[in-house]
């Protein structure tokens, strides 16, 4: 996959693989010396920055501000915004709330600070309703601008947005009537208790140490529980078979492909809303790769290692189980990108052994990823290697970061003034417990993914190389299955989509309730949880999504039994339960245990 990696110059360069050892040190000429100082530097740097580029910072800022100050007749229009906000912000204080009980402001949809009824009353109203004002003005002040970069002032508004957030009056107890009420009815144990969190979380995050283990959810025993074995295990992942449920299976098996970034059971949770153990259940015969964490020493190893050494060779030990049958491939996030990247690279090579492909909320096209192309632009990935090279990974705290910062008043705030100011114990649950389960990325796989994916798109560009020779999505011709989430804020669901652009093969659309992970994990008998479907023949004409959601209606109740239903269509008949292969050990293996 040579045209994936980073190709820097010969100081650059990450040394040769040693799985398993330390990485050697080779004597370095003055020049490469000089660069690396260089690169520490900025290394030094990155830690401290949370991994941002101070230099794209002050780049979108220049270009926002330069631009906005050579446009007097959008200024007018900003002094009208606040003239405007200011003027509703006023009314309301002066003759209160509207006989129909409309205000001026509402919150976005995912933004639960203001959701207690304290907030509807004065003066805690006119402090909600000032703070969304100014979020207005200024979400209002940083859109598009003739002759900026867009990418520049996008990123101008998340940074403005984050400022906001930070001062926003749900976060201080003196202008929280939530937080003020639990003061009253603790006398202050919220505060004291909220303090008692606060440092036991610092603790863990100055010592790089987990969580002490929840009670009720203990990895092997509660959660990843589905009875199986181990039945094959390299440097990068261990191969789980499941063991069968029902007195016969389909003849075609599923192979589960888990993103890298994550512990694999998040598709193995608690028995009743784990999906390998509903196909396992269904009648399938399942097998699953658990990828390792890894360390330094695995610093060079890249997209091509986890496709060859990961995917094709638990291909190759799935079909040494089931010989001569095909296989249902199922990737999950950036496991179903490099899914995809494979199923192409066997369509090209001959390689007929897929019955199916799913897709669960998997980008193949980027151009759409979402607020996550914010964090990229040359400078930023630059800054990133350099963190990466000195460090030999990526580790999931500072993904993580990213992530939460995209939904920062939900997910950072909203949470932060609960567990510290109001004192309240979060509920343990199975995707909690999943969610703090970090893990790492390997230095050059994480470069060319941020690279040749994210930032140059190549896969759906026609530039992706696999072996020497470009690869190409409309290849496959297997059917497919593809699942979007509707809140996904990490594979946005017109992304996903995206898909049906560059693919001709017969495919299933699912846009589904809830977010990357909530959307997923939504089994049979979940409440409140809805899904589309649509079917797209071989040769049909595109539709594009907006199109496709207003064709669609909406169907209560959980795609799961869709894509059973669907599995069920592309599989032969039922068979005997194969042999469990050579068994290592019991499921969920050792590598999922690795901190």
């Amino acid at each position: 996959m040579s045209d994936t990696s980073t190709r820097p110059r010969s100081s650059d360069t990450l040394p040769a693989k040693a799985p398993g050892l330390p990485v050697p040190v080779a004597p370095q000429p003055a020049e490469s010396a000089h660069r690396d100082l260089d690169r520490t530097l900025r290394a030094i740097m990155a830690h401290y920055t949370a991994g941002t580029s101070p230099h794209a910072t002050a780049t979108a800022w220049s270009d926002w501000a330069l631009h906005l100050m050579r446009a007097p007749g959008r200024q007018l229009e900003l002094v009208e915004r606040a003239a405007q906000n200011a003027a509703d912000v006023w009314s309301l204080a002066l003759l209160g709330t509207p006989e129909d009980g409309t205000l001026p402001f509402k919150p976005k949809s995912y933004d639960h600070r203001f959701t207690n009824a304290g907030w509807q009353k004065m003066p805690f109203l006119l402090w909600e309703q000032g703070f969304l004002a100014t979020a207005d003005f200024w979400e209002e002040a940083t859109k598009e601008l003739r002759g900026a970069h867009k990418h520049n002032t996008d990123r101008v508004a998340f940074m403005l947005r984050q400022m906001l957030d930070m001062a926003s009056p749900s976060n201080f107890p003196w202008l929280n009537p939530e937080i003020l009420e639990a003061i009253r009815e603790t006398r202050g144990k919220n505060l004291t208790d909220g303090f008692r969190h606060f440092l036991n979380d610092t603790s863990h995050a100055l010592s790089h140490t987990p969580p002490e283990p929840v009670e009720g959810f203990e990895v092997g025993e509660n959660i990843a529980c589905t009875p199986g074995e181990v039945i094959f295990r390299n440097e990068l992942f261990e191969l789980i078979q499941y063991a069968p449920q029902t007195d016969k299976v389909r003849a075609e098996p599923v192979l589960i492909v888990p993103a890298w970034i994550m512990k694999y059971y998040i598709l193995d949770l608690s028995p009743q809303n784990s999906l390998i153990n509903y196909l396992v259940g269904q009648g399938h015969t399942v097998f699953a790769i658990s990828w390792t964490n890894p360390g330094p020493e695995m610093a060079n190893y890249g997209l091509e290692d986890y496709r060859k050494t990961g995917i094709m060779t638990a291909l190759d030990e799935v079909s040494r189980v089931l010989p001569g049958q095909k296989v249902h491939a199922c990737g999950y996030c950036l496991g179903g990108t490099l899914l995809s990247i494979a199923a192409a690279t066997m369509a090209r090579d001959g390689d007929d052994r897929l019955a199916s492909i799913t897709l669960l909320a998997a980008q193949t096209d980027f151009t759409e990823a979402g607020e996550l192309l914010l964090f990229l632009d040359e400078s930023q990935v630059a800054f990133l290697e350099d963190m990466m090279w000195d460090q030999g990974y990526l580790a999931q705290p500072q993904m993580a970061g990213a992530f939460a910062a995209i939904r920062a008043e939900d997910l950072i705030w909203t949470h932060a003034v609960r567990r510290y100011l109001m004192g309240l114990e979060e509920r343990a649950t199975d995707m909690t417990v999943w969610n703090g389960d970090t893990t790492r990325m390997p230095a050059r796989m994480h470069s060319e993914y941020l690279r040749g994916l994210f930032l140059e798109n190549r896969l759906s560009a026609g530039r992706f190389a696999v072996e020497g020779r470009v690869i190409a999505l409309k290849d496959i011709t297997a059917p497919m299955f593809v699942v979007g989430t509707e809140t996904d804020h990490i594979a946005p669901w017109h992304s996903v989509y995206k898909v049906k652009l560059f693919t001709e093969n017969d495919l299933r659309f699912v846009l589904t309730k809830g977010g990357h992970n909530g959307g997923i994990v939504s089994e049979p008998g979940h409440r409140k949880r809805h899904y589309r479907i649509g079917h797209r023949k071989v040769g049909a004409r595109y539709q594009g999504p907006d199109d496709w959601l207003k064709l669609h209606e909406q169907k209560e109740g959980s795609w799961w039994e869709e894509w059973a239903a669907w599995l069920d269509q592309h599989s032969g008949e039922e068979i005997a339960p194969p042999k469990m292969g050579r068994s290592l050990a019991k499921a969920p293996g050792t590598y999922i245990f690795q901190k």
